[in-house]
């Protein structure tokens, strides 16, 4: 069955860094686009970054934009995703999705259990 691990969440200091992985398994990784939402205590969930199946376009949430970068590794299944300069404002719980076809304006159709990220002095 399909699946999505996230991992790599922590508690971080304002302006430090921290790196998503997202291992998937069970079906044809280098087919799908990926996807990254999070979502804050007491909001809605929001898209994050997506990159396509073989990692050619991307995109950002304007508010990360030049902080995050999203990136796969297709030999391992695996997508990344590495934020800089992190804000309080970056807090939440940060889910991969697969998405339904090869390109991000595909819907999500398969979802992980989420990674905790708290950025907070």
């Amino acid at each position: 069955q399909v699946q999505l691990v996230e991992s790599g969440g922590d508690l971080v200091q304002p302006g430090g860094s921290l790196r998503l992985s997202c291992a998937a398994s069970g079906f044809t990784f280098n087919l799908h686009a990926t996807g990254w939402f999070r979502q804050a205590p007491g909001k809605e969930r929001e898209g994050v970054s997506c990159i396509s199946r073989t990692g050619s376009s991307t995109y950002y949430a304007d508010s990360v934009k030049g902080r995050f970068t999203i990136s796969r590794d297709n030999a391992k299944n695996t997508v990344y995703l590495q934020m800089n300069s992190l804000k309080p404002e970056d807090t939440g719980i940060y889910y991969c999705a697969r998405r339904s076809g090869y390109a991000c304006d595909a819907s999500s159709d398969y979802w992980g259990q989420g990674t905790q990220v708290t950025v907070a002095s």
